[in-house]
C-alpha cells in the first residue's frame, strides 16, 4: 500500500512531519508520565532527563544498579570529546560505588557494522571486520590510560546479529513495526501515538525524505533493519539479506544483559534523541512495558574554545587521545572534567588545561607539606588545632551534600580546595618553634581525607611511578627518591657546617673547599625540579614530591634558596 505512494513529494512529507512533531511536544506534556520506581531508595538526587528535573535515584535492588551505555563506533580514534563523556560517567560510577556502597553492573555495547565503518573499509580496501576490530583496541586502550575502569561487559553488534533479528520479529508481532517489500523493516510510530515524544529534542526536524523513497509509512518511522546494498557486508533474516538499524543494536543487547528492565542509562547529550528516544519505543515495544529504562543520564559537550562547536570528526576540530596524553596526563584530564558539572558544557584550551593542572598541583603538594609537618621535618608556629577539626568535619558534610546532590563534582571540589587552603594557613615555616605544641594528627587526618577523595575521583596523589627494566621486572621509583634525598641532605649538612669562631660564638665561616659540594647539591635539586621532582631544603632536612607541571626553575630557585 505504502509503496504506491509515489505522488507524495518531500515538501508535504515535511508538512506531514510538522503536524506529528506539535503532536509529540504536547505528548511530553500531557502523555504518559514517569513513574516513580519502588525499591531501594539510595537518598541520592540525579536529573533524568525523562522529567527534566532530578530526582530521587531508586534501585530495583538494594547496592546494585544496572547500567547501560552506548559505547564507540569503531572506525577511526578516539577523540578528547568521547573521552570526556566516558571519564564524566566513570567518575560517576565511582562515587555510586565509593560514596554509597553501590555495585554498578555496566555493560557496554560496540558498534562494530555501520556505514562509517563500511565506507572507510572500502577506502582502505581492508576488511570492515579488521578496520573495527583495530579502532575497537585502540579504544580499549585509550580508555585504560584514561583510567577509566571496564564495564563488566562489552558486546559487539555483530556478534548479537541473530539475536537482533529475534528482537524486530517480535516487535513486528506486537503490531509495532512494518517490512516493506524492498527488505527494510522500519519501526511504527503511530502505533505507539502519545508515547513517542520523551525527550524535548524530539521537536526537532531532521532531514525528510520522499515518502515513495524509503517505503515509510510515517516520515519519523526508523530504520529496524536495513537492505543490503552492493559491496556490503549482510546477514540472512526473514525479509532478506542486510543488516541492523543503528538503533536497534542498543535495545536487542541491553535487554539480553538486563531484561525489560534497567536502571540508569547514559551517553552524550547528542543522543538523546533520536537515539536514546528510539531505544525507549522499540524496548517498550519489545517488552510491552510502561518504563523500559528509569533513568537517563546525559553529559554536555565538549566545546573547543572560542568557537562555540562540540568537539566532533564532522566538524573535524578534534584532538585524538593519543595526541592528547603526550601533553597532559590523565589525571590532569579527571582534574579538567572534575571542575564542572557532568551535565554541562565544558570548554577545552590551555587555559582550562592550566587551572587542573593547578589545583592539581596545589592538592598534591598540601598532601605533601602535610606529611613533612607530620614527620617533624617542617617547623610551623602553634597551629589552631581545634579550628581545623572543625572544617575537616564541615568539608566531609558538604562534599557529601554535593555528590549526592546530583554528583556536582565542581561543588565538591571547592570545599576539598577551600579545606587544602585553610591547612595551607596553618602550614606556614618558622624559625621560633622551640617549646611551641605540634599537631600532627589533624593534619594526618585532613591528608588522609583528601587523598581518599582524590582517589574515589580515580586520582592518585602517590606519584609511585614504576620503570621497567629490561622486561618483566620493574622498579618503584619512590624508595629511590628517598634515598638520594637523604644522601643529598647529609652531603648538603656536611657543606653547610661552619668553622668554630675564635670568639666561640657560632658565627663562623663555611669551610671554601666544601663549596663545590654545596653547589653540586644545589644543581642536583634543579636539575630534577625540570624532570618533575621537587626537593624543598628545610633547615637540616629536605622532603620531595614529584609535580605535575610543577614550578618553574625560578619559583624552585626562590624556594630553596641556601642559606650561608
Amino acid at each position: 500500500m505504502w509503496n504506491r505512494a509515489g505522488k507524495l513529494l518531500t515538501q508535504k512529507a515535511k508538512l506531514v512531519y510538522s503536524a506529528t512533531c506539535v503532536r509529540c511536544a504536547s505528548a511530553a506534556d500531557s502523555g504518559s508520565k514517569w513513574v516513580k520506581p519502588s525499591g531501594f531508595d539510595t537518598g541520592l538526587m540525579m536529573y533524568n532527563s525523562l522529567t527534566k528535573r532530578k530526582e530521587t535515584l531508586i534501585l530495583a535492588r538494594e547496592g546494585a544498579a544496572t547500567w547501560y551505555s552506548c559505547g564507540p563506533t569503531v572506525y577511526d580514534h578516539s577523540h578528547l570529546g568521547h573521552a570526556c563523556s566516558y571519564v564524566r560517567f566513570d567518575i560517576v560510577q565511582r562515587i555510586l560505588t565509593r560514596l554509597l556502597g553501590i555495585t554498578v553492573i555496566h555493560a557496554m555495547v560496540i558498534t562494530d557494522i555501520d556505514d562509517k565503518i563500511i565506507k572507510r573499509s572500502l577506502e582502505e580496501n581492508i576488511s570492515p571486520t579488521i578496520l573495527a576490530r583495530f579502532y575497537e583496541d585502540e579504544f580499549k586502550k585509550d580508555m585504560m590510560s584514561l583510567k577509566v575502569i571496564p564495564p563488566a561487559v562489552y558486546l559487539r553488534v555483530t556478534e548479537n546479529v541473530p539475536q537482533i533479528v529475534g528482537f524486530i520479529e517480535r516487535i513486528i508481532r506486537n503490531g509495532h513495526a512494518y517490512p516493506t517489500e524492498e527488505g527494510d523493516v522500519y519501526f511504527d510510530i503511530s502505533s505507539i501515538g502519545h508515547r513517542y515524544g520523551k525527550f524535548a529534542a524530539a521537536t526537532v526536524e531532521p532531514e525528510v525524505e520522499a515518502l515513495s523513497n524509503t517505503g515509510k509509512k510515517d516520515v519519523r518511522d526508523f530504520a529496524l533493519w536495513k537492505r543490503s546494498k552492493p559491496q556490503e557486508p549482510y546477514w540472512e533474516s526473514p525479509w532478506g539479506p542486510g543488516r541492523p538499524g543503528w538503533h536497534i543494536e542498543c535495545s536487542t543487547v541491553a535487554s539480553s544483559v538486563f531484561g525489560s528492565q534497567l536502571d540508569i542509562h547514559s551517553g552524550g547529550i547528542d543522543l538523546a534523541f533520536p537515539h536514546h528516544e528510539n531505544e525507549v519505543a522499540q524496548s517498550e515495544a519489545y517488552h510491552q512495558c510502561g518504563q523500559w529504562a528509569n533513568y537517563f543520564i546525559h553529559s554536555g559537550h565538549l566545546h573547543v574554545k572560542g568557537s562555540g562547536e562540540k568537539m566532533s570528526k564532522s566538524l573535524k576540530n578534534y584532538i585524538t587521545i593519543k595526541d592528547f596524553l603526550k601533553a597532559y596526563t590523565a589525571d590532569e584530564f579527571r582534574m579538567f572534567c572534575l571542575l564542572t558539572k557532568y551535565r554541562s558544557g565544558i570548554e577545552f584550551s590551555e587555559g582550562s588545561m592550566r587551572d587542573a593542572q593547578v589545583t592539581l598541583g596545589t592538592i598534591s603538594n598540601f598532601c605533601h607539606e602535610a606529611e613533612a609537618y607530620m614527620r617533624g621535618q617542617l617547623q610551623c608556629a602553634s597551629v589552631q588545632e581545634d579550628a581545623l577539626w572543625e572544617r575537616l568535619a564541615e568539608t566531609k558534610s558538604r562534599v557529601q551534600a554535593a555528590l549526592t546532590d546530583d554528583f556536582d563534582t565542581a561543588r565538591a571540589m571547592s570545599e576539598v580546595m577551600n579545606l587544602v587552603h585553610h591547612g595551607y594557613c596553618q602550614l606556614q615555616p618558622s624559625t621560633r618553634t622551640e617549646g611551641q605544641a605540634r599537631s600532627p594528627a589533624v593534619f594526618g587526618a585532613m591528608r588522609s581525607y583528601v587523598r581518599d577523595v582524590m582517589d574515589m575521583f580515580g586520582i592518585a596523589l602517590l606519584h609511585s611511578k614504576v620503570t621497567e627494566l629490561g622486561g618483566s621486572s620493574s622498579v618503584s621509583l619512590e624508595p629511590i627518591l628517598e634515598q638520594l634525598t637523604n644522601f643529598r641532605c647529609q652531603v648538603r649538612a656536611f657543606a653547610l657546617t661552619k668553622k668554630d669562631h675564635p670568639s666561640g660564638s657560632s658565627r663562623g665561616e663555611l669551610y671554601p673547599e666544601r663549596l663545590p659540594l654545596l653547589e653540586a647539591c644545589d644543581k642536583l635539586r634543579d636539575d630534577l625540579g625540570s624532570l618533575g621532582v621537587t626537593i624543598k631544603d628545610r633547615g637540616s632536612a629536605s622532603t620531595w614530591e614529584i609535580t605535575r607541571g610543577g614550578p618553574s626553575q625560578r619559583q624552585r630557585s626562590q624556594e630553596n634558596q641556601t642559606t650561608r
